[in-house]
């Protein structure tokens, strides 16, 4: 049994830090000549099947706009060996640079979107609007995951987890509990 801990008062402004949903992902944008990449740190998936990702994009984000009108982005999922181009993408806007050219990422044709894929990272998920009902309140978009593009190897990358002010956390060891698992509660 784990052990009980002792805890304190934690400014709620910071809870992100132990909350945030999942890896850092760089999503891909297009609309017409325009492109952009932007780094999000907050996305959460929603539903197996229909596959929906749900995701916060500012309004003052560049890529807000070119999302909001093509209904479309890539979603892709790039391991450590991209840190530092994951927090230039993020500290930098694609009003003012061209993002792919400038931290030499490889932008590759999707099949179901004209978003690009990101050919350095380990997976890329190209994805269309499912639902904006949420966009103008809360610039919560809710995807659909059209196409899956996943490397063969490793089957578990190490990914980027941010923490906030500028720290990340490196996904860890993978532990199996197989042998527990019962499909049929996931829905309980």
């Amino acid at each position: 049994m784990a052990r009980q801990r002792a805890k304190v008062d934690f400014p709620v402004s910071q809870v992100r830090c132990y909350l945030e949903p999942g890896p850092i992902v760089l999503v891909s944008s297009a609309l017409g000549a325009r492109r952009n990449v932007m780094t999000m740190g907050w996305h959460t998936v929603m539903e197996f099947t229909p596959s929906l990702v749900g995701c916060v994009i500012a309004s003052s984000n560049f890529s807000f706009g070119l999302i909001r009108r093509s209904r479309a982005c890539v979603i892709n999922l790039p391991t450590t060996a991209l840190t530092d181009i994951v927090v230039g993408v993020g500290n930098t806007s694609g009003a003012e640079i061209d993002k792919f050219e400038t931290f030499g990422l490889t932008a590759e044709p999707a099949t179901h979107v004209e978003a690009p894929l990101i050919a350095e990272c380990h997976a890329s998920f190209e994805c269309r609007l499912h639902d904006d009902a949420l966009v103008d309140t809360y610039n919560f978009f809710i995807f659909e995951v059209l196409k899956a593009h996943v490397a063969r190897t490793p089957r578990h990358p190490e990914t980027l987890h941010y923490t906030g002010d500028g720290q990340f956390m490196v996904s860890g060891k993978v532990i199996s509990r197989r042998r527990l698992f019962r499909p049929e509660m996931l829905d309980s």
